[in-house]
């Protein structure tokens, strides 16, 4: 899949929930006409609240608020939560609300895992930041390092579609009633900045690997460095191979790892590939200063991507996911030097001599940990077990 680029975008990269949640909800207090916001989590702590007001705020003054949950991911919202946003006159609809638990079924597996937010057709925000507080982070030192960017100019059109089409089809099928009839249209988005940028979605419809082919063309095109951080990773055979190549045509290759153990058994199952790729010549650091919840990429200092997709099966295979890239140098320059002080400042080099210092009874727990998340992929009935093998 050719990545194809729309000129003519401004777009601010967003570190964390404190740069994130002032300007989303400025651009809230902002909006006139409509505003959709998806989220898998969606919390009833302070960044939440101030969301919420914001969303309420813009409903009462006529603004149509129409906000997107995902049943297992915003499980824990109180209903009087979700009924005062109602009450106020902001929509809000769950998808697949009938998740009680996660289950290996498929249908169960395919969750909306995208942050999305689009106001007026005029400004939007992509990225991997979840509403909730990046300071509520128990048993680490926060913040919660993550994410966004938002968005400005020829793009929007995009992204707007992107969000009313789901919202349409949640709505039809929670309520079997057709979409309001959308305000007119304001015309083409004129350009406002120098950034070639995309929107890529992951679905499971048109798009099931967009988002995945769009780093492999970006790796396979690399002449001098990638760095890639995610919270989750656990790559398929094609991705493995595309990052070791690089590493072997001499492209410094950096894989920037959650350190602190949230999934016990994703955690050691992403252990389990570090040998392999080590030796192929990519660097591997653990984040271990906070929690890392990261989705992003570089690639020789002029291609980027932001967004919600984590390198792993249930991410590149099941999930909704979207991610914005972005071709501009300042860009690119930006997001790597943020990359490259998170590093300096907690992260730390896995090299070859550590995992041979392993005990046996590790390494074992590292290959009972890779084959079991093999085996439950599988059984979602997606094949991803064997695109994970070697």
């Amino acid at each position: 899949m050719k990545v194809e680029l729309v000129e003519g975008n401004r777009i601010r990269l967003l570190e964390t929930g404190a740069a994130y949640f002032p300007a989303l909800i400025a651009a809230i207090d902002a909006a006139r006409v409509e505003i959709y916001l998806e989220t898998y989590i969606f919390a009833a702590d302070d960044a939440g609240r101030g969301v919420a007001i914001a969303l309420a705020r813009a409903a009462q003054r006529g603004v149509a608020v129409r906000v997107l949950l995902d049943g297992f991911g915003a499980r824990s919202l109180p209903d009087n939560f979700s009924a005062a946003l109602t009450a106020a006159g902001v929509e809000v609809l769950i998808y697949r609300p009938e998740m009680a638990r996660l289950e290996l079924r498929r249908h169960r597996l395919r969750r909306l895992h995208r942050k999305l937010v689009v106001i007026d057709r005029q400004f939007a925000f992509v990225g991997g930041i979840n509403i909730i507080d990046d300071m509520d982070t128990p048993r680490q030192i926060p913040p919660r390092f993550d994410y966004a960017v938002a968005i400005e100019g020829p793009l929007l059109p995009q992204i707007h579609h992107a969000a009313r089409h789901l919202w349409q089809l949640v709505r039809w099928a929670s309520f079997r009633q057709r979409m309001p009839k959308p305000p007119p249209s304001p015309g083409r988005v004129a350009p406002c900045g120098d950034m070639a940028a995309a929107l890529v979605l992951r679905d499971n419809l048109r798009h099931r690997r967009d988002i995945e082919e769009a780093y492999l063309e970006a790796i396979a095109g690399a002449r001098r460095e990638v760095v890639l951080a995610s919270a989750y990773f656990l790559p398929g055979r094609r991705f493995r191979h595309a990052l070791m190549d690089a590493a072997r045509r001499h492209v410094r290759v950096i894989v920037l790892l959650q350190g602190k153990v949230e999934y016990v058994l994703l955690h050691y199952a992403t252990q389990a590939l570090y040998g392999s790729l080590i030796a192929a010549g990519v660097h591997i650091f653990e984040y271990r200063r906070s929690f890392l919840h990261a989705k992003v990429a570089v690639v020789d200092n002029h291609w980027a991507t932001v967004g919600s997709s984590n390198i792993d099966p249930f991410s590149l295979m099941l999930a909704r996911e979207a991610n914005v890239v972005v071709r501009h140098s300042g860009f690119a320059k930006e997001l790597r030097e943020s990359l490259d002080l998170a590093m300096s400042r907690g992260g730390v080099e896995i090299r070859l001599e550590d995992l041979k210092k392993r005990s046996l009874l590790a390494r074992v727990a590292n290959w009972l940990a890779y084959s079991a998340v093999r085996l439950a992929v599988g059984l979602a009935g997606y094949g991803a077990g064997k695109e994970l093998g070697e």
